[in-house]
């Protein structure tokens, strides 16, 4: 721990829970920026802006800016504009992230790419599941995809934790429009290694000095190690511990919360 020298950190379910700060969240956010750590807010929050995200972070008390703040929308427009420019995105997500997607061009759903090519899709974006996700818009997605639309995924994150409990989220039905529509999706989010490429520009640091804490084992913590960055698995938000016995490695640490992180650097 002594080499760390940057920290990235999963928000929903290391910070807060539906938007509420866990215990000690906050004042453990405190002594880092107290020991002028740079850090980077990762996430695969599909439902609002960077901007978004900070007010409702700022308004739990947590010492953070939108300049802080790192998305797998904000990373999906980069991927859009440099290997997509100009093409016509059809955007299945639950929540209005388009000011994060500047430089993309969003088009209405239309089910007949046959007949009406010209305004068809030529890609298919994924963001975060919700009510959006609908027969209806899964199924012009696949007959888009049959043909010939390329797919886009901001993440493929199978659940996510909220007060009420376990919800389905993109993954679960990514898998299946992978699989009918016989494409594989490009994911810009986490856990992909230009998610994390990404991140580690934003703060001008190298993996080796880096730190992930996140509650997700295999999107957070394995995906970070696997580029070298050292991986921290924290005991709230989706946590499980059966998942964590299914997963393809071990965590570098596991500690029961975010509150506990300060100590972990000091030792």
């Amino acid at each position: 721990m002594e080499n760390i020298r940057a920290v990235l950190i999963d928000i929903d379910g290391v910070l807060t829970v539906s938007w509420k700060a866990l215990p000690g969240a906050v004042e453990a956010m405190e002594r880092l920026r107290a020991a002028d750590l740079p850090l980077a807010l990762v996430t695969n929050t599909t439902s609002r802006t960077r901007a978004e995200i900070a007010r409702r972070l700022t308004g739990e008390g947590f010492p953070v800016s939108a300049d802080d703040i790192l998305t797998a929308p904000a990373v999906t427009a980069a991927y859009l504009r440099e290997h997509h420019p100009g093409a016509r995105c059809l955007l299945i997500n639950s929540g209005d992230v388009r000011a994060d997607l500047e430089g993309v061009e969003i088009v209405p759903v239309t089910d007949r790419p046959e007949t009406d090519s010209g305004a068809a899709p030529e890609v298919v974006v994924f963001g975060g599941a919700g009510e959006e996700f609908s027969y209806p818009a899964l199924n012009a997605a696949f007959r888009h995809l049959r043909s010939g639309a390329r797919l886009v995924a901001m993440h493929r994150n199978l659940y996510w934790r909220t007060a009420q409990g376990l919800d389905l989220d993109t993954g679960a039905f990514l898998l299946g429009l992978e699989r009918a529509a016989r494409v594989e999706a490009q994911v810009t989010g986490k856990p992909s290694e230009a998610f994390f490429g990404a991140a580690l520009a934003h703060l001008g640091a190298s993996a080796s000095d880096t730190l992930m804490v996140g509650d997700d084992v295999e999107s957070d913590v394995l995906a970070a190690q696997r580029c070298g960055i050292t991986g921290v698995l924290v005991r709230t938000g989706k946590y499980q511990p059966e998942a964590v016995g299914a997963a393809d490695g071990t965590p570098d640490r596991v500690i029961d919360s975010f509150a506990d992180l300060p100590g972990l650097l000091d030792r």
